[in-house]
């Protein structure tokens, strides 16, 4: 079986300034996706698995080409149409996986592609995942989530044609307990078959999708607030799970 890890990390980010390799607790960002990479190499199924990084940053690309003990492809160069602020994540997975492909001439049976800005996961919680995968044959790809706080059939709104606003969903429950589970995407990791791409999906999101429900805090980093809350929960241990 032939298994791609993508680390996905441009250089430009207008919220977080160079966040992917901003120092957290004493180490940059991105290594917490490589610390995670090196404990899943040593699983059976993961242990034969190739490791690319997508950037367009040099500086980037040091200071991963510095990380001990981890073999990383550092020869793809992300184009620059895919390292914008509107470049889609899934087109830049695909170009990384098609040119991993044609250098290794190897046909990737899944993609796991581990999300640099929200690190807060588990080697147990990407295995259990694959394992999820695995199993179900119709599944085209899983991906994180957690439960969300906030529900669309109770009290998140929006605006309707006249103006006024209405609960997103239709429903007539009177408790958060009471309305339908809904999850909010964590953007910690995706696993995809490789049956996936050959449906040329413009969305991760497919009708054969499943999810994978974290069950500690998980969150990305999107603005400065967040970078700080995430520092200041690694510094003082302040998590329920143990993460490298």
């Amino acid at each position: 079986m032939n298994i791609l890890i993508t680390v996905c990390a441009r250089g430009g980010s207008k919220g977080v300034p160079n966040k992917n390799i901003k120092n957290i607790k004493g180490k940059p960002l991105i290594y917490y996706s490589l610390d995670l990479i090196k404990e899943l190499k040593k699983e059976k199924v993961f242990e034969n698995s190739d490791v690319v990084l997508s950037s367009d940053s040099d500086k980037i690309k040091r200071i991963v080409s510095v990380y001990e003990n981890l073999k990383i492809n550092l020869d793809y160069e992300r184009p620059e149409y895919l390292a914008t602020d509107e470049s889609g994540k899934l087109d830049v997975i695909i170009d990384v996986k098609n040119f991993m492909s044609s250098k290794n001439e190897k046909v990737y049976d899944y993609v796991l592609d581990l999300d640099v800005t929200s690190p807060l996961r588990t080697s147990e919680d990407i295995l259990l995942a694959f394992d999820k995968l695995q199993k179900n044959k119709d599944a085209s790809n899983i991906f994180s989530v957690n439960l969300a706080n906030k529900n669309p059939y109770f009290n998140m709104v929006e605006e309707n044609k006249r103006g006024f606003y209405s609960l997103c969903k239709n429903g007539e429950f009177l408790s958060r307990q009471k309305a339908p589970k809904v999850y909010e995407m964590n953007a910690s990791f995706y696993i995809y078959r490789n049956s996936f791409f050959e449906l040329n999906k413009k969305r991760v999101i497919t009708e054969n999708s499943l999810i994978f429900e974290m069950k500690h805090i998980c969150f990305d980093i999107d603005h400065p607030i967040d970078f700080n809350f995430m520092e200041y929960l690694l510094e003082n241990n302040k998590l329920d799970f143990i993460i490298k």
